[in-house]
């Protein structure tokens, strides 16, 4: 019985042994397993789309676009209370998908005076993002223009993101019409420094370097934005009708030696005839003087803007 017992305990070691080097291999097993599951998980999810509130930056760039293609700033000067206009204008220029570029379209007006505007005002910020508040009392020919240009590189000008903001700023009415499509294409060929880009004033001349562009639309370079920032010429020079004084800044600054008149292009409403006016065509970049709502529904009519719309069960527009 007793030279058993030795012998017993060698197999109690031995069999010990064999179970924990047996536990070591499985966890061995597991362990690569797990690696090779979490390294593929990480992979997978590496690779998967962010969804669409994520932190991370969201590009504002148009479908089929980069970061190398023209950036342009739009701003419509308007005013606070012009609510139902807005809305429209979001409709004219939310539908329009301009390839190769980011088109930013703004609402711009001055200081806020009213309760009713600071709530109104602050929930159409907050659903669309796409209004810009002046620090000046609302005018027309007093400085709202320069304000604008003025205040655009303290707003903009950001180290995280690319200089400049944009290639070019424009200035455009609330009655005008603006084909965005049309507007990029004419200005791919032009240099994106030192230019002044509109229709030209007085309406028979097709001069840009003889007087200034109208107001239904002017577009500048963003070294121009900067130039009226830094400048006493503007400053000096602020009343009078806004897109003249616009124009003697440049003309006293020896500014813009880059011009285009995008005549006939850009023009009043056919009706009524006058020497600014010009019949719907295809070419046309804006349209301007769309008064009311039937002159806004015949040029819409006319640029067959609806023509995208998809067929579906929920309605039936004849």
């Amino acid at each position: 019985m007793n030279s058993s017992k030795p012998s017993e305990g060698k197999r109690f070691i031995l069999s010990s042994l064999t179970f924990i080097f047996f536990l070591c291999a499985l966890a061995s097993i597991n362990e690569i397993r797990f690696e090779s599951l979490f390294k593929l998980g990480r992979c997978a999810l590496s690779n998967a789309p962010l969804p669409l509130n994520s932190s991370s930056e969201m590009s504002t760039l148009a479908p089929n676009s980069s970061s190398d293609d023209i950036r342009i700033l739009i701003g419509i000067l308007t005013l606070p209370d012009q609510y139902h206009r807005r809305h429209f204008l979001r409709l004219i220029y939310g539908t329009q998908t301009p390839v190769g570029a980011q088109v930013d379209v703004k609402f711009v007006f001055c200081n806020l005076t009213k309760e009713d505007q600071k709530v109104l005002v602050a929930l159409e910020i907050m659903r669309y993002d796409d209004i810009i508040i002046l620090n000046c009392k609302e005018n027309m020919n007093k400085g709202k223009t320069y304000t604008f240009f003025s205040s655009l590189p303290e707003i903009l000008n950001s180290s995280d993101r690319p200089y400049p903001p944009y290639h070019y700023v424009m200035k455009g009415d609330d009655d005008t019409y603006l084909r965005l499509d049309k507007l990029v294409e004419s200005l791919r060929p032009l240099p994106r420094e030192d230019l002044y880009y509109g229709y030209v004033i007085p309406c028979p001349s097709m001069d840009p370097f003889v007087h200034y562009m109208s107001g239904m639309g002017y577009l500048v370079s963003w070294d121009i934005a900067e130039w009226i920032r830094d400048s006493e010429i503007p400053k000096n020079h602020l009343e009078g009708p806004e897109d003249k004084v616009f124009g003697e800044w440049l003309r006293d600054g020896h500014r813009a030696k880059n011009r285009f008149n995008a005549k006939w292009s850009m023009y009043n409403y056919p009706e009524p005839p006058t020497r600014c006016t010009h019949e719907l065509w295809p070419d046309t970049i804006a349209v301007h003087l769309l008064k009311n709502q039937e002159k806004w529904i015949h040029t819409l009519k006319y640029f067959n803007v609806t023509t995208n719309l998809k067929p579906s069960k929920l309605y039936h527009i004849p």
